[in-house]
């Protein structure tokens, strides 16, 4: 033998079965993390990608002229549109640079993510489509108001408002079909009714003129036939009527302008206590043209207003077809009611 046996004490032993299994806690180490890694994944996504269960559909969010982005972030989180308003604000720099917020108002119309709302806010993109609204001729201001508050789309349009700011403008809020953007106001609307009025009217300006009456009694006298009367003829016809009682000293006589006073625009709710009544708007009390417009009548109505028909008629009543009966006396007038009104 060349030298003595070495023998291998236990502890030795152990100490090299120890090195040679460190599987166990290794794998717990890579574990641990990988499970932090992949919830922090997932928050994270859900933050960015996805929208809070609470997200206000429907609603419209504004952004108002010099509002901070801390302060927006802050208003969203609090009405669970974004989750985390430092997510918010790091995707609106991320996407806006020093431009940042674009006032104006968004619609939120469906669930949005934070990543969806940022490049939105920071871009000026606010969702809004022009929603249509008709206004019929010989609309007045506040069936006008009813009209916007009925129709249910406009969600910034204050009835109460609009008539406040119409009524003084009655006769010149032009009957049209618009289009407006749900978030429009009542001032708006009244000012683009105003604006179309001015174009629309602009080309008959010079026949205006030439017929020799002020415009705002042509309007007048306007509302009062788009009330009247139906058809072109008709519309002539009763203009020349009216024209011409006017001018031999007649009260005019029309029912229609009873709207002003009592609400009761038809002959058949009026009584004899009703052309009683003691007010301007009374033509049968009061000669001449009543003080305003009495609704907003269209073009139709105003072109028979400047180009009356001559006839000997000084009566008209429409029977219960909507047919116009015409009289030249009292008399005859008379008869006209006994036989078509009922």
């Amino acid at each position: 033998m060349s030298g003595p046996l070495r023998y291998i004490s236990q502890p030795e032993y152990s100490s090299v079965n120890q090195d040679q299994k460190p599987s166990r806690p290794f794998k717990k180490a890579i574990f641990i993390p990988a499970i932090a890694t992949t919830i922090v994944f997932i928050a994270l996504v859900s933050l960015l990608f996805s929208a809070p269960s609470g997200f206000p559909k429907g609603e419209l969010v504004t952004v108002e002229d010099g509002e901070t982005l801390s302060g927006m972030a802050k208003r969203l989180a609090l009405t669970d549109a974004v989750r985390s308003p430092f997510i918010f604000k790091s995707l609106v720099v991320l996407f806006g640079g020093s431009r940042g917020l674009v006032a104006g108002d968004y619609l939120l119309e469906r669930k949005e993510s934070a990543i969806a709302l940022a490049w939105r806010f920071s871009h000026g993109s606010y969702g809004l489509e022009g929603v249509r609204i008709t206004i019929p001729e010989g609309t007045s201001s506040a069936e006008i108001a009813a009209l916007f508050e009925k129709s249910g789309s406009f969600t910034r349009f204050d009835p109460l408002e609009f008539r406040r700011l119409a009524g003084p403008k009655e006769g010149y809020l032009f009957p049209d079909t618009y289009l407006f953007l749900p978030n429009v106001r009542a001032q708006e609307v009244v000012l683009a009714m105003l604006e179309n009025f001015d174009r629309r009217i602009e080309a008959l300006a010079p026949e205006i003129a030439a017929f020799g009456k002020s415009r705002s009694d042509v309007i007048k006298m306007a509302s009062i036939i788009e009330e009247e009367a139906r058809t072109d003829l008709s519309r002539q016809i009763i203009a020349g009527i009216l024209w011409k009682r006017l001018d031999e000293g007649m009260p005019l006589q029309v029912d229609a302008a009873f709207s002003f006073v009592n609400g009761k625009g038809n002959s058949a709710l009026l009584t004899l206590d009703d052309l009683k009544i003691d007010s301007p708007y009374n033509t049968y009390v009061y000669k001449g043209l009543p003080p305003t417009p009495i609704s907003n009548p269209g073009l139709a109505s105003i072109k028979a207003t400047i180009h009356p028909l001559k006839t000997p008629y000084y009566f008209y009543l429409s029977d219960d077809k909507g047919e116009m009966h015409y009289a030249e006396t009292h008399d005859g007038h008379l008869v006209n009611k006994n036989r078509y009104l009922r």
